[in-house]
């Protein structure tokens, strides 16, 4: 009866209510790609690395999986 909980991959909600999905982008690397962006570029707002981020999403059809955290950075930092 517990196997069925440990390997669902449907959507549910956490503890605070929060929608959250087994493919979405994963916080704790967004996070970290954010605080590494603003370090390379301190003069650049959160708001506009989050906008260029979202530029090369787009570029990238839509998605940034399948490409690797340094590759996104490269490209985040092209478009800044």
């Amino acid at each position: 009866e517990n196997s069925l909980q440990k390997t669902s991959t449907s959507s549910s909600t956490n503890s605070s209510g929060i929608f959250s999905s087994p493919y979405a982008l994963n916080l704790s690397s967004f996070t970290k790609l954010i605080k590494s962006l603003q370090e390379r570029h301190p003069e650049v707002s959160r708001d506009k690395i989050v906008e260029a981020l979202q530029e090369v999403r787009k570029n990238h059809k839509g998605v940034l999986s399948g490409l690797s955290i340094s590759s996104i950075e490269q490209k985040t930092s092209a478009i800044l």
